[in-house]
């Protein structure tokens, strides 16, 4: 834009806002508003049959190449997977030959086609997009001429408000006089130009609808019989399309669920389709851990209890460590008969003394029973019971010298760590864990990275579950 220009969009824009709130008086003519709406309307009937005939041109060609990309498809899937030369199976024909050669006449015929067609779709974009590229050239420079008479307006609806506004004064100054007789010659100037502008839109606009009937008419007339001629050319190439491994007589549907066969339900009965390698490692790892240090369920580690390579200080039998402690075990020698009672310790608390696990003793011993701070307790032989040879002799005092200690407090059980689901979660095999989202779940086992499988417990239930669908609580 010039500096010309920019000055006069400057001293148009009070105007221009007064226009579009409707302030103001305004110059109205109904002829020139019905021309211009018309217009209008062939500008955009115009432009859509250019847009609309070009792009049936593109579909009707790309119609056609997407035909031909689909036979090549279809014949690479009809071949086998190459193998080796060696492998002896190679030779062995798995191949669809009949589909094969199909693929090979249909993509011949497609290809025939689109040769055959490419006459028409030049004559649709002669006759019929570059006609219209030229009217709608036309189009724009009328349009540049309807811009200018509204401008023109502007300039008339601005003069003449300043008019009147010099005009209504109630005491005029000789300056007010002068500013009159200039607004009223600006007023005149601009009447002139715009009865110039608007006058010969209003009477060349019904000639260019008159020859836009007579020209765009013909060009519907050309484009219909152009789409027909394709259409029926399309129509008897392939109803004269004769491959034997197609079947046009039959439903479409039926053939096609007649040959598809029970190919669905062979494809899911394969392994492979059913695989998810993030499930299987977890499962791995899972399985390594747990049969990791003593081998697999039912086997003993060389060092596991029971072995005869175990060591000492575990019990043969139920295979927990046998704490030393100078306190005699079941039915030993030194312990009293039935319902007898050995001696408390001398200072020490009991009930924390590390109880040994032994086998059973002999029939009537029973387990010792904690006396008082320093009490000694002599066993009592009941008439009838059985007592061992050693039974009448006292059972020796406790004199261990065990220092006093102080009770030890229990160790708290460690908090159980749980996760908030972030997302709903379907068992997609069997041990997974199932939740919906916002699910509390009580982690068993987890790892660090939480792209893996953690272990939880939801419901009573216990399964795997994907780390990142859920989020762990902070301690």
């Amino acid at each position: 834009m010039s500096f010309k220009g920019f000055t006069r969009a400057v001293a148009r824009a009070p105007q221009s806002f007064r226009h579009k709130f409707n302030m103001g008086e305004q110059i109205e003519d109904p002829v020139y508003e019905d021309a211009e709406r018309r217009f209008k309307e062939l500008e955009i009937e115009v432009k859509k049959l250019s847009d609309e005939s070009k792009r049936y041109s593109g579909a009707v060609n790309g119609m056609l190449s997407h035909q031909i990309g689909f036979a090549k498809a279809m014949e690479e899937i009809f071949k086998p997977i190459s193998g080796k030369m060696s492998d002896p199976n190679a030779a062995v024909p798995e191949d669809n030959p009949e589909g094969i050669e199909a693929c090979e006449q249909y993509k011949a015929i497609v290809a025939e086609l689109q040769e055959a067609l490419k006459p028409d779709l030049a004559l649709i974009d002669e006759k019929i997009m570059a006609p219209c590229q030229e009217l709608l050239k036309t189009i724009g420079y009328i349009r540049k001429m309807s811009t200018k008479r509204n401008h023109k307006k502007l300039d008339l609806d601005r003069h003449y408000n300043t008019y009147k506004k010099q005009e209504t004064k109630a005491k005029p100054q000789p300056k007010d006089e002068e500013r009159l007789y200039k607004a009223q010659a600006e007023m005149e100037v601009a009447q002139q130009e715009y009865d110039y502008y608007n006058d010969m839109l209003k009477n060349q606009l019904p000639l260019l609808f008159t020859l836009e009937a007579q020209f765009v008419q013909p060009l519907f007339v050309s484009f219909y019989f152009m789409q027909l001629n394709i259409f029926y050319t399309l129509y008897n190439r392939f109803q004269e399309m004769k491959i034997p491994y197609f079947d046009l007589n039959s439903d479409i549907v039926e053939t096609f669920h007649f040959k598809r066969g029970n190919v669905e339900e062979q494809c899911d009965s394969l392994t492979i389709t059913n695989f998810k390698v993030g499930y299987s490692k977890a499962k791995l790892e899972m399985t390594r851990k747990k049969y990791g240090a003593g081998g697999a369920p039912g086997m003993q580690s060389p060092t596991s209890p029971g072995t005869p390579g175990a060591p000492s200080g575990y019990d043969p039998v139920t295979g927990q460590p046998i704490y030393q402690s100078s306190q005699p075990g079941y039915g030993s020698p030194a312990a009293a008969g039935y319902a007898g009672s050995p001696a408390g310790y001398a200072g020490a608390v009991p009930g924390y003394a590390g109880a040994a696990v032994t086998s059973p003793g002999a029939y009537g011993a029973q387990s010792p029973q904690p006396a008082g701070y320093g009490a000694t307790m002599t066993p009592t032989a009941y008439p009838g019971s059985f007592q061992s040879p050693d039974a009448a002799a006292a059972p020796p005092a406790y004199t261990t010298g065990v220092p006093m200690q102080t009770p030890v407090q229990p160790q708290p059980t460690p908090a159980v760590e749980t996760v908030t689901a972030l997302y709903d979660y379907q068992a997609q095999a069997a041990g997974d864990l199932s939740f919906p989202a916002g699910a509390v779940i009580e982690v068993v086992q987890r790892t660090a990275d939480p792209n893996e499988w953690w272990t939880g417990r939801y419901n009573g239930q216990e399964g795997v579950f994907p780390g990142n669908y859920v989020q762990v609580h902070k301690q």
